[in-house]
């Protein structure tokens, strides 16, 4: 299975970026050949419209499920409209949210917020 999730820096030890759109890096990893690569995010930088650009990097990724603290309305129907399902993450390491995934620790993320529709930031 491969996955999604909005980091910092590319480091496994780093903490979960709390930002999905704008979120400097995205790590795909695949979980069965613990393969991790890390995409930029070039809808980081937009004006506006940076979740909805950030969701179809993903989708394009073609992964089955993202891994996110949050995530705002319009980002998100492009996300399950292209078949990924969301967790919600946990503090810690990408590392830790690696393994409270396989361990089936992270619940679906449910709670959905309205976006921060311009704002241009975090």
């Amino acid at each position: 299975m491969k996955l999604a999730m909005p980091v910092e820096a590319k480091d496994m030890e780093k903490k979960v970026s709390p930002s999905f759109g704008r979120t400097p890096y995205f790590l795909i990893y695949d979980t069965d050949s613990k393969e991790a690569i890390y995409l930029d995010n070039g809808a980081a930088g937009t004006q506006g419209g940076a979740g909805i650009k950030a969701a179809q990097i993903i989708v394009d990724s073609n992964v089955q499920a993202l891994l996110t603290p949050r995530c705002g309305k319009n980002a998100a129907e492009v996300l399950v409209d292209g078949g990924i399902k969301l967790y919600k993450t946990r503090e810690g390491s990408v590392k830790e949210n690696l393994e409270d995934f396989a361990s089936d620790k992270l619940e679906l993320l449910e709670e959905i917020h309205e976006g921060f529709h311009n704002h241009g930031g975090k």
